[in-house]
């Protein structure tokens, strides 16, 4: 086995206060998850076990749940985008969410209206896609330097996509003032004074993919003692934290927030026992997690139920792309993107690590393990995904000597 060492920075949470949660627990979910499943085409994404990567690194099983299957969308992001969209024509139109529907809504005709949101891809392609489902109209911000694929994706939906030449939470503030100007509906997954609502409602619906998950493990008859959950502003993995620690609890389920060392507004919040923002480009190739703001909604749920938060390089979200692309024995191929392959990523580098056994201790990581993972998107920037499984963008340097 090869050594090398990437960057990867891991600080314990302090604040570890498990509790439930009143708004990101399995009711909200499960309420969230019979709407998704009304949609045409809705199914569960597979949950794939891994089990030669879990011999090679010493634990007993390593599941991933690949979200690239999703809606035909190669990610899970329209699952709170869809939820916010709906719940916001139910309050609009005065119509119960119960009995509301894409079709039936459409056929009445009403006068469109006009969603805004900021985002690196994956989120503002699902509020593009529903808004296209249901008749009206969206306009997605970007930040600066985001990839032409994904624009394309948002434009073939028939959504206005604006690139900006700010950063992402600038972009979410130009967002803001645009739609308070032309009066649209913003869907954006992170909250601030006076905009909760929406937001609450996107993470909720983020738990559908972990309600599945919670399924098929019983259906294994698995229950996980670990989940790495990568995190942008925070809103999927505290919407899904709040599930799982409702369903497993938080005491007993060891679960790691990672995010990129350029965008680590979570990992240096938890080191200062308070929410922390990240300045700058952000210039990771996580464009998913290139946020510098947490979700406030998120944060604190994070701060009481999060084990641990990780920080670590882009070659760590590399190796994951090859490794899930890549697998070894008979475990699935799975095609996993940048922001989706960073938790396998952290797992493949601690088994090249040079002290493994020490990253495994702080990780609680025995033979008993069994390691939920969440692969949030496939390869939604195919030219970059090449670039880094086959061109070796990214790599690694292997020292010889510690073979």
């Amino acid at each position: 086995m090869s050594n090398f060492t990437l960057k990867m920075t891991i600080a314990d949470n302090t604040a570890f206060a498990p509790r439930r949660s009143e708004l990101f627990n399995r009711q909200s979910a499960r309420e969230a998850r019979a709407f998704h499943s009304k949609l045409p085409g809705y199914r569960p994404t597979p949950l794939l076990s891994l089990p030669a990567f879990a011999a090679a690194l010493g634990v007993e099983q390593i599941l991933v749940k690949d979200e690239s299957h999703r809606f035909g969308l190669n990610a899970f992001k329209m699952l709170g985008g869809a939820w916010a969209i709906a719940r916001l024509l139910c309050k609009e139109t005065g119509c119960d969410i119960h009995d509301f529907s894409f079709a039936a809504f459409r056929q009445q005709q009403r006068e469109p209206m006009t969603f805004a949101t900021t985002t690196d891809g994956n989120h503002g392609r699902g509020v593009a896609w529903a808004a296209r489902q249901l008749g009206q109209r969206a306009v997605i911000y970007m930040p600066k330097g985001s990839s032409q694929a994904r624009v394309k994706h948002i434009t073939e939906l028939g959504a206005e996509c604006i690139v900006t030449q700010m950063n992402y939470d600038d972009t979410v503030r130009l967002t803001m003032r645009n739609a308070e100007k032309h009066g649209w509906k913003v869907v954006q997954d992170t909250a601030w004074e006076g905009y909760s609502e929406v937001p609450t409602w996107i993470m909720q619906g983020y738990a559908t993919l972990a309600d599945e998950a919670v399924e098929q493990m019983q259906a294994m008859a698995v229950r996980p003692t670990h989940v790495f959950l990568q995190a942008g502003v925070g809103a999927m993995a505290a919407g899904v934290l709040g599930y799982l620690s409702d369903v497993y609890d938080a005491e007993k389920l060891h679960a790691v927030v990672v995010e990129p060392d350029k965008a680590d507004c979570l990992f240096r919040s938890a080191r200062k026992g308070e929410m922390v923002n990240v300045g700058g480009e952000m210039n990771t190739i996580m464009a998913g997690l290139a946020c510098g703001e947490p979700n406030p909604l998120g944060w604190p749920l994070l701060r009481d139920c999060a084990r641990q938060f990780i920080s670590c390089e882009d070659r760590v979200a590399a190796l994951g792309m090859r490794v899930l692309g890549n697998p070894l024995g008979e475990d699935p191929r799975i095609v996993s993107g940048e922001s989706g392959a960073v938790s396998a990523g952290v797992l493949a580098a601690i088994l090249h690590h040079p002290q493994a056994e020490a990253l495994k201790q702080k990780l609680k990581l025995t033979p008993a393990s069994r390691v939920l993972l969440l692969s949030t998107e496939g390869d939604t920037d195919p030219q970059h995904y090449r670039e880094v499984v086959w061109e070796g963008k990214d790599g690694v340097t292997i020292d010889r000597s510690e073979s």
